[in-house]
């Protein structure tokens, strides 16, 4: 087994339940990096909202790249530049937006720098910033939107029993035109049907020149799970949902226990 690339998801994953990178976590990434090894995050959330833990783990030297979004933005972290990205087209960004309307859910609409703020339904405010606090959240007037209008990703974050209900009712035709994954309790993300995190490996496979054989993918949730099938080491934590433990080879410590750096030291290092 040669790994050559080590993607690592955020949350359940790196993060401990402080929501802290430890120490161990950071040593194992710091020694993969000096024996030549790729270390990419790989989140759902935009750049800015992961600065601090690259800083932390020392993934913003030249050459390091990131994959936030889920996988439909790859950037260097050391820039901030867009190496690649895929977007939702307008009439897509509508139609998601009138089944928030047909289902009495609150909308977020996210692009590189901004949350946008569609009306909410009446008494329902969206519950994102409670999760989302590294963009500015600004409403957005629907019947006046530029048709140059790129969006990364759109969200629906509500109370997780009432959201999963809504969930049930979603007609089977929006699971054929995007890609919809729950990424928290309270959080549905929708995305353009070409992303998700396994594809993002296939990204990063043509702008690095690096096998999706010998990357080795770790994660815990729903939204991980198509990179811990597509990578040719998948691994998962033992915090991780049963879905995500099954399709993985190998499964590693929990988020609490450093399991990153545990499966870095025994299947990369050694």
């Amino acid at each position: 087994m040669s790994i050559k690339l080590v993607a690592i998801d955020l949350d359940g994953t790196l993060l401990n339940s402080n929501h802290e990178v430890s120490e161990e976590n950071k040593a194992a990434i710091k020694k993969a990096k000096e024996q030549g090894v790729k270390v990419v995050l790989v989140t759902g959330r935009p750049l800015k909202a992961m600065l601090h833990i690259l800083e932390d783990c020392g993934l913003t030297e030249a050459g390091d790249i990131a994959l936030t979004y889920n996988g439909g933005l790859v950037q260097w972290t050391q820039t901030g530049e867009t190496v690649r990205q895929i977007v939702f087209p307008k009439e897509d960004s509508l139609d998601i937006y009138k089944l928030s309307q047909d289902l009495n859910l609150p909308c977020n609409f996210i692009d590189l720098d901004t949350v946008h703020e569609p009306p909410y339904p009446k008494g329902r405010p969206s519950q994102y910033q409670k999760v989302m606090n590294a963009l500015p959240f600004e409403p957005i007037d629907m019947t006046a939107l530029p048709e140059d209008f790129p969006i990364n990703k759109i969200v629906y974050c509500w109370h997780q029993e009432e959201l999963d209900e809504a969930i049930k009712e979603i007609p089977e035709i929006y699971y054929e035109r995007y890609n919809l994954i729950k990424s928290r309790p309270q959080l549905l993300e929708f995305m353009p049907k070409s992303i998700d995190k396994g594809k993002g490996l296939e990204l990063l496979s043509e702008i690095l020149d690096i096998s999706v054989d010998d990357m080795m993918a770790i994660g815990d949730q729903e939204n991980d799970l198509a990179m811990v099938l597509r990578a040719g080491t998948g691994v998962a934590m033992d915090n991780a949902v049963p879905a995500v433990k099954e399709a993985a080879q190998i499964i590693t410590k929990n988020n609490d226990a450093h399991g990153v750096g545990y499966a870095i030291e025994k299947y990369v290092l050694n």
